[in-house]
C-alpha cells in the first residue's frame, strides 16, 4: 500500500479541483518537494494522484508511472489483504490516523521497508488519504540486528560495547546507574555530543530536563521490560522535539539486566512536516468545498433566477398571443445571454477551447471573451510558430486567467497586455497590467493562494516565474518554460 506529490491541492494533476486561493502552501511545497520522506494522495480506492519525489526515488519509479499503477501493485502478495482491509477501513471511517511499518516492492523486485502514516482527508464530498513513508530499511535492520546480537552477547558485554558504538543507528549502552557504557557515533551525531567526554557520565546529567516518564521507562528496563514508542514529545528550552525510542535490557551471566540499550531516532522533521501537510490538505478541501459553493450560489442567484424571469416571460406570452413577435425577441435575447454566462463559466472552469482550437488560439479566444464580459482593454500578442505541448498550455492558461481575475479585482487596471512568444530555449508568458500594483512578498506570506498557485503550476512544467509589481505602476509577471531538448 503507498497509502498516502500542495493549492487546488496545486499538484500535478490537481488543478481538476477547481478551487479558490488558499493559505500556507508556498510552505508546503518547499517542504514536499525537498522533503527526504516519501508522499502520497490516493483514493480511498487506493489509486495514487499525487507522489513526491522521495517516493519515486524510493521506489525507483517515475511520477507517471506511479500515478498509473495501484497501492497493492508495491505490496506482496501476502501483504496486499491487508492494505486493502485498511483501506475499507478508512472507507468506513472508523480510523482516522494509523501508523504502521511495511514492505514495498521497488522496481526492480527488491524489497524495502517502509514506516507508513496514514491520516483521512474528510471533506463534505471528496475524502483522500495522505500517507507519509519513509523508509527504515537500514534501521529495520539496525533494530533487528540490535535485537538478534542482544541475544547472542547477553553474557559478552564487551562485545555489546563494539556493536553499540559501530550501529548506524542512535544507539546508547548503559549501566545500571544510567551511566554512559558506549555510545554509536550516530547518537553522539543526533545530540552533539562527544563520546569520549561522556562515558561513564550519566544521562540525567547530561540531559537533567528528561521527562520523568522516561525515568519511568528506564527503570522498567533495568527491570527487564522491553518498552518502545513510536512518536513522543520532548519539550525542551531551545523546543520541542519528537523522538522515536525503544528501551531494551542486557543481561549478565547471571541473567540479571547489567544496564540497558536504548535506541533513540529525532522524528521532529517529520512530525512538522505531517502537521504541515494535514493542516494545508484540510484546507484544501475546505477551499474545494468553498468554490463548489460559489458555483452553487451563481447557479442558483442568477442562472436559476432569470430562467425563471424567462418562464414567468412564456407564460405572459402564452395569456397574450397578440405580443408574440415583440415578447419573443426579448425571450431569445433573455436565453442567449444566459446560455452566454453558462458558457463562459464552464470555460472558466475547463476551457474546451484549448483543447478543440489549440493552445494558442484557445487562450486568444479566451482572453477575448474574458476581456468582453470584464469590460477590460486587452492586447494579446502572439508570436509562436508551432503548437504548445498541452502541459504547458494548460499552465499559461491558468497563470493567465489567474493574472486577469487580479487585474480586475483588485489592480484597478483597465488595460492589460498579454504576450505569447518563443525563442530558441525557451516559451514565454508575458503578463502586464498597469493597475496600482501590490507588495509580491507580503502577498506571498498573505492568506491568498493565488502566486503560490501560479508558481507550483509553473514548476510543475519545469518553467520559472518572475513577477515584478510596483505602487501605481502596475504588475508584470513572465513565464518561462525551457524546451525540451
Amino acid at each position: 500500500m503507498l497509502a498516502c506529490d500542495t493549492g487546488a491541492i496545486y499538484m500535478g494533476q490537481m488543478t481538476k479541483l477547481s478551487v479558490s486561493p488558499t493559505n500556507d502552501l508556498e510552505l508546503f511545497g518547499d517542504a514536499f518537494n525537498s522533503s527526504p520522506i516519501g508522499v502520497a494522495v490516493e483514493t480511498l480506492e487506493g489509486q495514487p494522484l499525487y507522489v513526491n519525489p522521495a517516493l519515486c526515488a524510493m521506489l525507483a519509479f517515475s511520477e507517471a508511472e506511479l500515478k498509473n499503477k495501484h497501492c497493492q501493485d508495491f505490496s506482496p502478495a501476502e501483504d496486499a489483504e491487508k492494505d486493502w482491509e485498511l483501506f475499507e477501513r478508512l472507507r468506513a471511517g472508523s480510523i482516522d490516523n494509523y501508523q504502521l511499518e511495511k514492505r514495498y516492492i521497488r522496481r526492480d523486485g527488491s524489497l524495502l521497508w517502509g514506516r507508513l502514516s496514514v491520516s483521512l482527508l474528510s471533506g463534505q464530498a471528496s475524502p483522500l488519504v495522505l500517507a507519509m513513508i519513509e523508509d527504515i530499511t537500514e534501521k529495520k535492520k539496525a533494530q533487528d540486528a540490535l535485537r538478534e546480537q542482544a541475544a547472542l552477547l547477553q553474557s559478552r558485554e564487551e562485545l555489546l560495547r563494539i556493536f553499540v558504538k559501530s550501529a548506524p543507528a542512535g544507539v546508547a549502552m548503559f549501566d545500571r546507574e544510567m551511566r554512559y557504557l558506549q555510545v554509536s557515533d550516530r547518537w553522539c551525531t543526533d545530540y552533539s555530543l562527544d563520546s569520549s567526554q561522556i562515558l561513564g557520565r550519566s544521562q540525567y546529567e547530561l540531559f537533567p530536563d528528561l521527562p520523568e516518564r522516561w525515568k519511568e521507562a528506564h527503570r522498567r528496563g533495568l527491570a527487564g521490560e522491553t518498552l518502545r514508542e513510536d512518536e513522543d514529545r520532548w519539550d525542551r528550552e531551545d523546543g520541542t522535539k519528537w523522538l522515536r525510542w525503544e528501551v531494551r535490557p542486557w543481561w549478565n551471566l547471571d541473567e540479571v539486566p547489567g544496564g540497558i540499550l536504548l535506541f533513540a531516532e529525532d522524528i521532529t522533521q517529520r512530525i512538522q512536516m505531517q502537521e504541515a501537510l494535514s493542516d494545508v490538505a484540510r484546507k484544501l478541501v475546505e477551499a474545494q468545498e468553498k468554490e463548489r459553493a460559489r458555483i452553487a450560489r451563481e447557479l442558483h442567484d442568477d442562472i436559476n433566477q432569470r430562467l425563471g424571469l424567462v418562464s414567468m416571460g412564456m407564460e405572459q406570452l402564452l395569456a397574450n398571443p397578440s405580443e408574440v413577435e415583440h415578447r419573443g425577441l426579448e425571450l431569445r435575447k433573455q436565453i442567449d445571454d444566459i446560455s452566454a454566462d453558462v458558457q463562459a463559466l464552464a470555460s472558466d472552469l475547463h476551457p474546451p477551447k484549448l483543447e478543440y482550437l489549440g493552445a494558442v488560439a484557445g487562450l486568444r479566444s479566451w482572453t477575448k471573451e474574458f476581456a468582453q464580459r470584464q469590460s477590460l482593454e486587452v492586447d494579446f500578442t502572439a508570436d509562436v510558430r508551432g503548437s504548445l505541448p498541452p502541459e504547458i498550455g494548460a499552465t499559461f492558461f491558468r497563470v493567465l486567467q489567474e493574472a486577469l481575475q487580479n487585474t480586475v479585482k483588485h489592480s484597478g487596471g483597465k488595460r492589460v497586455d498579454v504576450q505569447l512568444r518563443e525563442d530558441s530555449k525557451a516559451l514565454y508568458l508575458v503578463v502586464k497590467d498597469s493597475g496600482k500594483g501590490f507588495d509580491v512578498e507580503a502577498a506571498s506570506l498573505g492568506r491568498g493562494l493565488g502566486l503560490t498557485s501560479m508558481r507550483e503550476r509553473v514548476r510543475l512544467v519545469n518553467g520559472t516565474i518572475h513577477i515584478d509589481s510596483k505602487s501605481n505602476e502596475g504588475t508584470a509577471i513572465e513565464v518561462r518554460v525551457a524546451r525540451e531538448a
